[in-house]
């Protein structure tokens, strides 16, 4: 099978390439490499897979220095042309879009890269899907879509229509405009709500690292509603196993679709949502602790109010990922922190 991964420069992405690789797949990976954030970390993972920055120009591809069956194309998902043009000479079997434009807080900021690249591209990704004869596509929606709701766990089956920031909002629109194709089409489309992902080569805007940066540059921490938060903080080789498991059990109509009370979650078309989180909340304060605790380090800490577009919790409910490709997560915390602070130093060259 030949997988195209968008996103593939990125923290998940990075991850699924390099585990479908050596799972034996043909993988293509394509990313812009914008710099929302640092792109010596996005470089840095595209050495890890073989490819070499200076053999990186727009829309041409580079082959992989390590891998026999991976090739890479720097395309923003928004650059239709160049899109249908991989697609058209790739043939993929295939696609797991995780390309987007992250951060909640960002969306704030900077709206219309939400706009350009969660909807104009993905409805490219889509359009490519139907063009070129693409029935099996994953795609990376996010814990964020359940906004308001305070209903824990959260279930797929909930209601998602209170999101409270732009990325939320686009995620959910794409659940909506992956149905809508699996139905008129029939692509089989299955969306992934990630619970805050976290591990080595993680991004830098999110809690571990930003922490982890700080306490040991003698910095205070900016720790949001006092402390009261909780997260559903999930390894990363976790959610990739998930993601392995959705690609290679594509999304299937749900025979028992009831449309007086229909399911959010599936469809008479082939389409899912699939939860992929720990399952085990995590106090905000608990995981500083444990940071501290492998970092052999103490934190300083600003304690502030709730940031606009955040939520005080979030809670997997994974029943319907077990129950269809058999699988849970279960990394613990202590072991997962662990293993992002060694990566740490060593990547950052700190003793």
């Amino acid at each position: 099978m030949k997988i195209l991964v968008t996103g593939s420069a990125g923290f998940i992405g990075f991850y699924l390439a390099k585990r479908l690789l050596e799972k034996g797949y043909e993988v293509v990976g394509i990313d812009n490499i914008n710099d929302y954030y640092d792109v010596s970390l996005k470089f840095g993972r595209l050495r890890e897979l073989g490819i070499a920055e200076d053999r990186i120009d727009y829309a041409k591809r580079a082959k992989s220095e390590l891998f026999e069956t991976h090739s890479f194309y720097r395309v923003d998902l928004s650059d239709s042309k160049s899109l249908n043009d991989i697609f058209k000479r790739e043939k993929f079997d295939a696609v797991c879009n995780l390309g987007a434009q992250a951060g909640v807080r960002y969306s704030l900021e900077n709206p219309s890269a939400y706009i350009s690249s969660n909807l104009v591209g993905f409805a490219n990704i889509l359009e490519c899907c139907r063009n070129y004869e693409i029935e099996n596509l994953s795609y990376a929606s996010s814990s964020s879509v359940y906004g308001l709701n305070k209903s824990m766990p959260f279930k797929v089956s909930d209601s998602v229509d209170h999101p409270v920031s732009l990325y939320a909002a686009t995620k959910k629109s794409n659940e909506l405009m992956a149905h809508t194709y699996s139905h008129l089409y029939g692509i089989k489309t299955t969306g992934l709500r990630f619970f805050t992902v976290y591990g080595p080569w993680g991004r830098p805007d999110m809690a571990p690292m930003l922490f982890t940066d700080a306490i040991l540059s003698d910095r205070p921490i900016n720790v949001f509603n006092y402390g009261k938060m909780q997260r559903d903080f999930t390894y990363i080789d976790d959610i990739v196993e998930g993601v392995v498991r959705v690609i290679e059990n594509p999304a299937k109509p749900n025979s028992q679709f009831d449309y007086l009370n229909p399911d959010p979650a599936s469809s008479t078309a082939p389409y899912r949502v699939y939860n992929i989180g720990n399952g085990k909340p995590v106090k905000l304060m608990d995981f500083i602790l444990t940071l501290e605790k492998h970092l052999g380090k103490k934190a300083k800490m600003n304690m502030m109010p709730m940031q606009p577009g955040d939520v005080e919790a979030t809670w997997a409910d994974t029943a319907a990922l077990k129950r269809d490709v058999g699988y849970r997560p279960s990394t613990d915390l202590d072991k997962g922190v662990g293993e992002f602070v060694k990566w740490y130093r060593r990547f950052y060259s700190i003793k």
